[in-house]
């Protein structure tokens, strides 16, 4: 099988593609807000995904890392009014350390190719 690598970094791919699954890196936003920082993180979910040939309605599983438990609902709010309610995919979220203080939100996604 194909692997395919999408927006190659010096340490890593935004995206790699194997067989008919896609794997995303881990997808932080900016913003100050929990809010803010989701959209904007969900929004480059969607452009590896497209760039993958997949979309949100194919999302097999999201891990979901806060830094702060405390921000679930927030997370939660703008998470619902992202995904596909018809399509919605496993879920785990739980509260980690992330790779910077001012990142709030992380999500790690896999999905299925069209």
């Amino acid at each position: 099988m194909t692997i395919k690598r999408i927006d190659i970094g010096a340490r890593m791919s935004g995206a790699v593609t194997h067989g008919n699954t896609v794997y995303l890196a881990g997808q932080v936003g900016e913003g100050e807000s929990v809010t803010d920082q989701c959209k904007s993180a969900l929004a480059e979910v969607d452009r590896l995904l497209a760039a993958a040939g997949s979309n949100k309605s194919k999302i097999l599983q999201t891990l979901v890392y806060l830094s702060d438990i405390a921000y679930f609902a927030e997370m939660n709010a703008a998470w619902e009014a992202w995904i596909d309610p018809a399509n919605p995919p496993a879920r785990a979220t739980s509260e980690a350390k992330l790779a910077a203080p001012k990142y709030k939100v992380e999500f790690i996604v896999t999905a299925a190719l069209d």
